[in-house]
This record gives structure tokens, C-alpha cells and sequence, in this order.
């Protein structure tokens, strides 16, 4: 297969999800989509749980928890005893940051590619600690030793409390080394907290051998679980410390059971997360990642090419099994987020083509996704209505 041709599709892979077939899903980055086999499988697991409460949240609850934990842990590289099953990335990031104390006169540092809800998250316990939420510029084209070399710089011992850092960022959909990051600020005993949303699934990954402090991921996004499903690791030193958003039966059990068990939680999510790895594994998970990266880059050049973009003119993922690619809109459209998002909702309801459109660096970029119920027509189909449409704009 040459570079600019399409993977040849999975065969069968549309017919595991529910998807309208009426719509052009390629935004998978978003919400995720669910196979049906583990729709169901939450399905007959909420059966069980109406069928008597009392005994399906007080009978081996917490046993069947840890063991989709072991499962989720041991897939992703990390230490099912530091970790704990989560609703989102955003929940735990709010954890951490309450739990690392942020003090007055202390920074909170991150890049300008960080997800919108981390970044309100990190400026909002910041003015409430009296701290400075500070953020590093990276260009969209900076190579992973560029990247390294400005947040080391950027980096201030003694008030540097936390380094937020993605690993696949959500609005610029760019791979960062987060090894080499986490080591950076390990030499200035700087935590550092990994938002990696998009990492369970797309990216083959060892979260241990990163070395940071607080990884999570996201598993309804790229790894078939149903929504409300994630892991955060925690580094040894740090669990201990760990303080939960809310307080219930389990906080004298510490982490992680202080942190999974919140009362009346519907935990069905995370215990079918082990269903939707199966689909993965059924496929072959290194058959899934190269088909949606290359997928990816077929979308990215074919829409890049309607948009007047010469192949080296895209930007550059950073990481070949990537399978989120992003194109800049012509300039002045889509270059606020509520702008961006009504663009986005006009061409999902006029062209039936739903995707992610993210304002960044005073410019509108399209993103892509790609899933194994996609093939090229989607992406040629984007390609020969989105230039009309944005001229009717």
C-alpha cells in the first residue's frame, strides 16, 4: 500500500456498531462509539443490578471492580495496584490537582494545546489557591525536541507545583514525548500529570515505563468501552495523598477504593470495559491501530487537497499510529469556540457529516477521525462538499 492510498477496510467492521448509516461519523475523538457486543454486555449487567440492588452493590461489588481494573491495568502497562477506574480524564484531573495542594504564589504549568475542560480546571484551582495557571506556547509544527527544550525552560523550581502535558492532544490532535517530558521535570522534582484521553486504544503504551506521577485515559474513546470509563495511574509516592472529589464509604480504605466506590454510581461502564477490549483483541489490536492511522492520513490529504493544501503543507501528527489528523480552515472562520462549534453543527445538519472543529492559535482547524466503521468514501465525500460549503458560508 503507497502512502496516499486508503487501508483496505476491516471486513465486517461497520456492522459491530449501531451507527445511523444516514451520517458520516468521523468524529470518533469525541463521544467514542460503542460496539453492540458491549452495549449489550452493560445491558445485561444493569438487568442484573435492577434485578436486585441490593445484592449487586453489596455482594462482590468491590472484588468485580478490582478485577476490571487488573484487566484495564494490564493492557495499558500500569500497576492495577497504584491505579483506579475513573468516570472521564477530566474527573481525575480535577483529583490530582486537588490532591497535589496548590499553594499561594505556587504555578500550575501547561501547553496551549491543553483540552478545555483541563485548562478551566487547572485556572479555576489556581484562583482558588491564590497560584498562577501558566501556559507554554508550542507551534503546531515543533518537533519533539522543541517541545522538551521550551518546557524545560519554562519549567520553575521551587514554584513549579505540576506540569500538565498531553499525550495526544484533543484540539491540535499532536503527539507529545511525554517520557522524556516526565523526565524533565523529574529532574527539578516537578510532578507531572499526563492527560493521555486519547491514548488507550489508538496508542500501543506502557504508563509505567513513562515515569510520570498521574497518567489517565480514557477507554470509551479509542478503546470500545461504553462512555464514563477511564484509568488513572498514580506514581507510588503520590497515593497516599490522594483525596477524592467526594467522600463516602470507602475513604478510610484509601486509594483506590476511596476513589471508585461514590455511593450509588452505576459502575456497569467499567466492567464492560474488559468486553470492549475483547473486540479489540478479536481484531487485532495492531491491525485496528495501523488501519486508523492510515486511515487518518487518507482523510487528511484528501480533504487537505479540496481545501488547497499540498500534502507537506498538513500538519504533522508527530506519531505514524495517530488516527486523529487535523486540517486549518481558511482564515477567519471558526477562529472563536462558539464559532468553531456552531461551524460544526451547520455541517453536520446540512451535509449529515459529523466532525470536530476546534478554534486554536487564532485559526479554525478541522479534525478528523478514524475508526474501523469508516472507509474513504467518507473522506471523499467530505472532500467534494466541505469547499462548496464553506464558500456558502
Amino acid at each position: 500500500m503507497r502512502p496516499e492510498d486508503p487501508p483496505d477496510p476491516i471486513p465486517g467492521a461497520r456492522l459491530l456498531f449501531s451507527l445511523d448509516p444516514s451520517v458520516s461519523y468521523l468524529n470518533h475523538g469525541s463521544f467514542g462509539a460503542v460496539p453492540i457486543s458491549v452495549q449489550r454486555t452493560q445491558q445485561r449487567l444493569r438487568d442484573e443490578a435492577e434485578s436486585n440492588p441490593m445484592k449487586f452493590f453489596h455482594l462482590g461489588l468491590d472484588d468485580r471492580i478490582a478485577h476490571t481494573r487488573r484487566h484495564v491495568a494490564g493492557f495499558l502497562g500500569a500497576d492495577p495496584d497504584g491505579s483506579a477506574l475513573v468516570g472521564n480524564t477530566t474527573i481525575a484531573v480535577s483529583l490530582v490537582l486537588q490532591s497535589v495542594r496548590i499553594g499561594a504564589g505556587d504555578e500550575v504549568l501547561m501547553t496551549d494545546h491543553a483540552y478545555g475542560a483541563v485548562s478551566m480546571a487547572v485556572r479555576r484551582q489556581c484562583r482558588r489557591a491564590g497560584a498562577t495557571a501558566r501556559t507554554v506556547a508550542l507551534p503546531l509544527t515543533a518537533t519533539d525536541a522543541e517541545v522538551v527544550s521550551r518546557i524545560r525552560s519554562a519549567l520553575r523550581p521551587g514554584r513549579t507545583k505540576l506540569l500538565v502535558v498531553d499525550q495526544i492532544t484533543s484540539p491540535t490532535a499532536k503527539a507529545f514525548p511525554v517520557r522524556d517530558l516526565a523526565a524533565a521535570a523529574r529532574e527539578h522534582d516537578i510532578p507531572v500529570l499526563v492527560d493521555a484521553a486519547h491514548v488507550p486504544g489508538m496508542l500501543p503504551v506502557d504508563v509505567s515505563a513513562i515515569g510520570a506521577d498521574f497518567w489517565v485515559g480514557n477507554l470509551h474513546k479509542w478503546a470500545f468501552a461504553p462512555r464514563g470509563t477511564a484509568l488513572l495511574a498514580v506514581a507510588a509516592p503520590w497515593r497516599r495523598r490522594i483525596d477524592p472529589l467526594v467522600v463516602s464509604w470507602a475513604q478510610e480504605k484509601g486509594f483506590p477504593h476511596s476513589v471508585e466506590f461514590q455511593g450509588t454510581l452505576d459502575p456497569t461502564a467499567w466492567m464492560s470495559a474488559p468486553a470492549g477490549l475483547y473486540v479489540m483483541r478479536s481484531l487485532g489490536a495492531d491491525t485496528v491501530r495501523r488501519h486508523n492511522a492510515a486511515l487518518a492520513a487518507y482523510g487528511q490529504r484528501v480533504v487537505g487537497e479540496a481545501l488547497g493544501y499540498a500534502p507537506e503543507e498538513l500538519p504533522d501528527p508527530g506519531d505514524p499510529l495517530v488516527s486523529m489528523r487535523v486540517i486549518p480552515l481558511p482564515a477567519g472562520l471558526a477562529t472563536t469556540a462558539p464559532e468553531a462549534h456552531g461551524l460544526r453543527d451547520q455541517l453536520a445538519d446540512q451535509l449529515s457529516i459529523e466532525t470536530a472543529i476546534n478554534a486554536w492559535g487564532g485559526r479554525g482547524h478541522l479534525r478528523l477521525s478514524a475508526q474501523i466503521y469508516n472507509d474513504a468514501d467518507d473522506y471523499d465525500n467530505l472532500a467534494d462538499k466541505l469547499p462548496g460549503f464553506l464558500r456558502s458560508l
